[in-house]
């Protein structure tokens, strides 16, 4: 039996992903790093306040077998450019870093389509830069979700998105070949895969939205 940690258990993905820990019989017990608690009452889980500006200070329960990451934010939300890049960047490295010195075996992490650290945009170049850095960190077992559009019932309201993700539904049956990575997808599937790419021997790293699909599809 395994320990899954999860850091922004509070997110679209990360919804998912406690709901579906808890009924994943491989795992006896999931942590949830949050920074209030979570209403969420159930054996499995083990909650544990996280002060996010001194990550080093958790070094010590950031320990188990398999650790998600979906914590992200909006420009909206983080205005401040440097808050923006500690939420985006610092914060899943530092994690990661801790995470491979505590012998983690597996990181999965929800990263972006088209992400790029030579990118001119700051969402799509801190995906890339985070990446970059976690493959360096030569996990046992690596999983980089890059969704596209992501389908599911948003705690914030996201109106630019909900178009996008309206015409892309529209659209989506003419992505063919290399357009296929761009279809929309449930974040319910994200959270799916990134579970069975911790447990299984999938020898694959990047894993872009049809992807991730076709992996959830059986």
């Amino acid at each position: 039996m395994k320990t899954a940690l999860l850091f922004g258990s509070s997110g679209l993905i990360g919804g998912h992903l406690t709901k579906q820990l808890i009924e994943n019989s491989s795992y006896s017990k999931v942590k949830l790093f949050v920074r209030s608690d979570p209403k969420i009452n159930d054996p499995k889980i083990e909650v544990i306040k996280t002060d996010f500006n001194n990550l080093q200070n958790h070094k010590d329960e950031i320990t188990g077998d398999d650790c998600f990451f979906c914590i992200g934010t909006t420009k909206q939300n983080a205005p401040d450019k440097d808050e923006y890049r500690r939420i985006e960047y610092n914060i899943p490295v530092e994690i990661a870093k801790i995470a491979k010195s505590n012998s983690i075996k597996s990181f999965l992490y929800v990263s972006s389509g088209f992400a790029d650290p030579k990118s001119s945009g700051a969402y799509l170049k801190n995906k890339g830069d985070v990446e970059e850095e976690l493959k360096s960190l030569n996990f046992l077992t690596l999983g980089i979700m890059r969704p596209s559009f992501l389908i599911g019932d948003r705690k914030e309201k996201r109106i630019g998105e909900k178009i996008g993700i309206f015409i892309f539904k529209l659209i989506s049956p003419f992505f063919l070949g290399p357009l296929k990575k761009m279809k929309p997808i449930h974040s319910e599937k994200v959270a799916k895969a990134m579970i069975k790419i911790a447990n299984e021997n999938l020898r694959k790293t990047i894993f872009e939205s049809n992807e991730i699909a076709e992996i959830t599809s059986g």
